[in-house]
């Protein structure tokens, strides 16, 4: 019988994970700093009523190539996007713009008005930046961005627009999550779950969908990630997936940082 708490228990299996938040927000904020230092980045702008409901945009030297959108994770309970500037580095370095949203969290809210922030962050962002539109989501945040692809969270206007979504380490069958203890804060029942599930629904035609994991991470991660390849490439979506060697979930975003890496260039190429 699988134990679904220690299927998707990431913070038991990496050393360091207590300390890990901590960096990322140090790191974060010297590269807030320094980008506003150059009157490259506005701050907190709102795309919805929620106090959570506020991004960050910062822009590159010179004309922007479009806009990359960075969704965060924290199982849709933790975090806002503070602790991940650092990782708009590598796209601000190949001219892309870069939008990192907050947005609201269990157990305040339910996960579909979860999707429907990130659509809503999605449309303002798109809406300040012209031009072609990538997104990109780690974790709780790979669930977010292929969710985008699916109906119910997208409008015409910005599905015109996207060219490719990268969902890292995402989860794309949320079932699982329904008998476990996190589920406490997000309340999901099996209708939800299913409903709120990429691996359910039928993806926008023509918009490739990368799904990444690092090779180390936890074996339900490598599940999800294969799961959602099969499930729509037998709806002849354009879906590919990554096994990244030597990378667990937490390290495996690291490469956003360089803006050539082959993480940075799957988004961005």
């Amino acid at each position: 019988m699988i134990d679904w708490d220690d299927a998707f228990d990431n913070t038991g299996y990496i050393p360091g994970a207590e300390q890990q938040p901590a960096i990322w927000a140090k790191a974060a904020a010297a590269f807030r700093d320094s980008w506003r230092s150059r009157g490259l980045l506005e701050e907190n702008i709102s795309y919805g009523p929620d106090a959570r409901m506020v991004f960050d945009l910062f822009q590159p030297k010179g004309d922007g190539a479009g806009l990359m959108v960075f969704v965060h994770g924290g199982y849709w309970r933790r975090f806002d996007k503070s602790y991940w500037s650092h990782l708009a580095q590598g796209a601000l370095e190949r001219g892309w713009n870069v939008a990192m949203p907050s947005y609201p969290l269990a157990p305040h809210v339910r996960m579909a008005a979860i999707t429907q922030a990130i659509c809503a962050a999605t449309e303002g962002a798109a809406a300040r930046v012209p031009g072609p539109l990538r997104l990109s989501g780690h974790s709780a945040g790979g669930h977010l961005v292929p969710r985008m692809m699916c109906e119910g969270a997208r409008n015409q206007q910005t599905a015109a627009r996207l060219e490719k979504v990268v969902s890292i380490s995402g989860l794309h069958a949320l079932e699982p999550l329904v008998s476990i203890a996190i589920n406490d804060d997000l309340r999901l029942t099996v209708e939800e779950a299913q409903s709120e599930s990429p691996a359910n629904l039928p993806p926008l035609p023509n918009v490739p969908l990368v799904a990444w994991v690092g090779a180390q991470e936890r074996p339900e991660f490598i599940r999800q990630t294969r799961l959602i390849e099969e499930v729509w490439a037998s709806a002849s979506a354009q879906v590919s997936a990554v096994y990244d060697p030597g990378h667990h979930h937490f390290s495996v975003i690291d490469a956003l940082v360089d803006a050539h890496s082959p993480l940075t260039n799957a988004i961005l190429g």
